[in-house]
């Protein structure tokens, strides 16, 4: 990479917001400004144009920082160039020369050449490697020769046979070194097994809990990320999160168990259960808020373009959503977290029909006197493949 490829980057971001500009009308003309439903719609018109897109995350990477201080991937410089109007970025930087600069037809040659040298280094013969062999030095044993030799086949021998003494000694004093040896070894193998019984007590006695959740109303899983927080006396809670359909594990050796569940399209419930008689395992309905449900249903829900459904659509949100609902839209990115919206915003991003909305999903919703008062959202992106 270098500094005229930086120059040149920055040059088709211009044409990128040229081209995007001859058509629609975003919140500001400069591209670096965008944020919100200006980046989706802009995603969408590359994803139009195009045929590729271009993450959330990498948008404000390369667009919301001027001069950038390194080069996208070459897939993502290909797809904006096309958008430009362009066959590719190589034909992009021919067609916007600076004064003195060369391209190369094969950009990749310089690579290529380096495989080249690594194919002729590995077929050439490798190189004869001398052994030497250390030289074994011989252990010439030396004979044992008798100095004196002599003969005792006609001499008488004494035998004098043991005292009691000597057998006592003989018998007891291995056992006496056994356990002088070996009564530390035993003594540290009593401590080890005793720590271990202490240190794993909780495991050893404590029961394993199984709760499982349904949908009231409709007899099946629900369909939110549950929230749940464990109440322990003189401790802090302890946080889980089980995504739907699955169930929640829980071991103790408590005597009670106190449970605060949140869902965003559900009513609170707590629940409180005497372990010492009760099932191992459960299954805890979940009463679905209506109001929550249908605000998630209108949002999602696909008019097909249709103009009447359209308008429906937006009656409906209008008649659930308090006007000042606060309502916030959270991204995938550290730049830019989070994105206030009011009301009539948010609605005419949930009724225009883009491919984005499919990717729309609720983290928080909170109602009062039969109004949504707060919403909290995200679109989920995914970043460009092959990264």
């Amino acid at each position: 990479m270098t500094d005229l490829d930086l120059l040149h980057f920055e040059q088709l971001k211009k044409d990128v917001q040229g081209q995007y500009l001859k058509e629609y009308t975003p919140s500001f003309d400069d591209i670096s400004k965008w944020k919100g439903i200006d980046i989706i719609y802009f995603q969408e018109d590359l994803r139009k144009k195009a045929k590729g897109n271009i993450s959330e995350k990498s948008f404000y990477t390369y667009f919301k920082t001027s001069p950038v201080t390194k080069l996208p991937r070459i897939d993502m410089l290909n797809l904006l160039s096309i958008y430009a109007g362009y066959d590719s970025w190589y034909d992009f930087k021919k067609q916007h020369l600076f004064a003195g600069e060369l391209l190369q037809e094969n950009e990749n040659l310089e690579d290529e050449d380096i495989q080249e040298l690594e194919k002729i280094v590995a077929e050439s013969p490798e190189l004869q490697k001398n052994e030497i062999q250390p030289e074994k030095a011989e252990n010439n044993t030396l004979e044992n020769t008798d100095l004196q030799k002599s003969i005792t086949e006609n001499q008488p021998v004494n035998k004098t046979a043991p005292t009691i003494n000597d057998i006592e000694i003989s018998t007891t004093s291995p056992k006496k070194n056994f356990f002088k040896k070996n009564a530390w070894a035993l003594v540290t193998s009593v401590l080890i097994a005793i720590t271990g019984l202490l240190g794993f007590k909780d495991v050893l006695f404590s029961k394993t809990y199984k709760y499982c959740f349904t949908d009231k109303d409709r007899g099946v899983s629900v369909i939110n990320t549950l929230e749940i927080r464990v109440i322990k006396q003189n401790e802090s809670p302890l946080l889980y999160k089980i995504k739907p359909g699955e169930c929640f594990y829980y071991s103790t050796k408590d005597k009670n168990i106190k449970m605060q569940i949140n869902a965003p399209f559900y009513e609170y419930l707590e629940v409180n259960r005497n372990l010492e008689n009760a099932p191992e395992e459960e299954m805890i309905e979940l009463k679905p808020d209506d109001y929550k449900m249908a605000v998630n249903y209108f949002s999602v829900k696909d008019a097909n373009g249709n103009p009447e459904l359209l308008k429906q659509k937006r009656n409906q949100l209008e008649n659930l959503i308090s006007n000042n609902a606060v309502i916030y839209q959270v991204y995938d990115n550290n730049t830019y977290g989070i994105e206030r919206l009011d009301k009539q915003k948010y609605i005419t991003l949930v009724t225009t029909p883009t491919t984005s909305l499919k990717n729309l999903s609720v983290i928080e919703m909170k109602k009062d006197k039969g109004k949504i008062i707060s919403i909290k959202f995200k679109i989920a992106s995914t970043d460009e493949k092959n990264k």
